[in-house]
């Protein structure tokens, strides 16, 4: 992050090596502390189809945190597999298959529809009513063995990175509030963070230089290089949440990223 930080004249702002971020680092008590994985026995694995472009699978799966009053609520987190972009986070108490169809026909309308969708096995995802929506829009919902959530490796590393880098650094005093830092957070992520597997651009970069801009499914009404995959796609115009220094009108959320979350699905439409 530190070397993509530049001067006007184009020049690094920061001299960094691994070194310095990493004595800075544990000199601010900054690193965040990970669970130590489990060891696994050795067995068997089922074959994943890796996507070879965008828009050609998604993956979609839940999580789930509490309010500062103890109320729990849920995060629906859908991604494309291929350019790794945060598509949408739903935000709400209760998540049930019918808001599950809803924020997929959102999408439908603002990206088109992939051709395949792989979850879990949760009630959610094999409920009749998704079921029927992936049927109408010709998708095909692929399920991942019961009991091996490693077949669902993209997600589950989504998900990873979102519960340290915004559930777990945030106290949420209300749902409404909620819901605008992680969508700050989803706009940074596309934008703002590098990811090493895509040659340590952001995914909006990268899905940008592959074609994969804004409504390219299969059922896109047009193609344009001149549109990015998010409206804060465009790597010229950085998200403000956490790792830039350009903030919104209100010091927390960027001024984009609110009207992007105005124009999502509400909870009560």
């Amino acid at each position: 992050m530190l070397r993509r930080e530049k001067n006007a004249d184009g020049t690094r702002r920061w001299r960094v090596n691994h070194k310095r971020v990493r004595r800075i680092y544990r000199e601010e008590g900054l690193a965040m502390r990970r669970k130590e994985a489990k060891r696994l026995r050795a067995a068997a694995r089922a074959l994943l189809e890796r996507p070879t472009r965008a828009n050609q699978i998604w993956i979609m799966d839940f999580t789930k945190d509490r309010l500062a009053s103890g109320r729990k609520f849920r995060t629906l987190n859908l991604m494309d597999g291929y350019t790794r972009e945060a598509l949408w986070i739903e935000v709400d108490t209760s998540l049930p298959d019918q808001r599950v169809v809803r924020a997929l026909e959102w999408l439908k309308q603002t990206r088109g529809v992939p051709e395949v969708i792989q979850v879990d096995n949760g009630p959610e995802f094999i409920s009749e009513a998704v079921d029927q929506w992936a049927f109408s829009n010709g998708v095909r919902l692929h399920f991942i063995e019961p009991g091996k959530p490693v077949q669902n490796a993209f997600i589950e590393s989504f998900n990873g990175k979102f519960r340290d880098e915004c559930l777990n650094q945030n106290w949420f005093v209300s749902l409404e509030e909620a819901r605008r830092i992680i969508e700050a957070w989803r706009v940074d992520y596309n934008t703002v963070r590098p990811h090493s597997s895509l040659g340590y651009r952001t995914p909006a970069e990268f899905a940008a230089e592959i074609g994969g801009e804004k409504g390219c499914g299969k059922d896109a009404p047009w193609k344009s290089t001149t549109h990015f995959s998010t409206a804060l796609g465009n790597p010229a115009n950085p998200a403000g949440f956490p790792l830039s220094h350009s903030l919104g009108g209100d010091g927390i959320i960027p001024r984009d990223a609110e009207q992007i979350q105005n124009r999502a699905p509400s909870a009560n439409s």
